[in-house]
């Protein structure tokens, strides 16, 4: 966060990808907030892009979302893939959920225009339960995730086309997530030019809710 303290980078596996207001907070959340570039082949990012797409087409960017939690995006819920689609699906399901884990029965699509952005949340425990996971396509972007008791401390999550990111525990619940609009992207000191932008969300099932209940859209990024 520009000018927001000082900035450590972690010297593990997120090298690169994750920074953040201090050790303590990179320390904490290190198993809560991670991202994996490269999770998607050029090849699967294509894939999922081209089924999304004639769907996506047929809806048109909205500026008022129903909690104002978003502008300019246009959205889905969708529980129907190609074999191909759910194959990256089940990848997605091992590498971010635990076996005692169950998913909602549909996933969250979310197309930002290249001008749109999503303001600082904390998703609501009546949409989904401890673990999100979502995949990028199309352009790189900037998360940041901010305390809600304590917004000194902070964390900013660069999400480049095919990474996957997951949020659960305490980045879940204790922060607030976000999605930079185009003039606030930057990581660091490296500007991250925003263009459209349409993330693939995977969430576990929230507590008393079965499988197939559906519910209303939640603003996920």
């Amino acid at each position: 966060m520009a000018g927001g303290g000082q900035v450590v980078l972690r010297t593990l596996s997120q090298q690169g990808w994750v920074r953040g207001s201090g050790a303590a907070v990179l320390s904490r959340l290190q198993d809560a907030a991670v991202v994996r570039p490269g999770f998607l082949s050029a090849a699967e990012e294509e894939t999922l892009s081209r089924e999304l797409e004639p769907e996506l087409r047929r809806r048109r960017y909205e500026y008022d979302h129903w909690d104002a939690a978003i502008h300019g995006f246009r959205e889905t819920e969708k529980s129907r893939w190609s074999e191909a689609s759910r194959a990256i699906l089940r990848r997605v399901q091992a590498a971010a959920f635990g076996p005692g884990q169950t998913l909602l029965s549909s996933v969250h699509v979310l197309d930002l225009e290249p001008q749109g952005y999503i303001k600082p949340h904390v998703d609501s425990i009546k949409f989904c339960g401890s673990t999100i996971a979502g995949l990028s396509l199309l352009s790189p972007s900037v998360m940041r995730l901010v305390h809600t008791q304590e917004p000194g401390e902070w964390l900013e999550l660069l999400l480049e086309p095919g990474s996957l990111y997951i949020l659960r525990g305490s980045a879940r619940y204790d922060f607030s997530h976000e999605i930079l609009r185009d003039e606030e992207s930057f990581f660091g000191e490296r500007r991250i030019p925003r263009g459209r932008r349409i993330s693939v969300i995977c969430r576990s099932l929230p507590e008393g809710m079965g499988p197939g209940e559906p519910g209303q859209l939640p603003p996920a990024c």
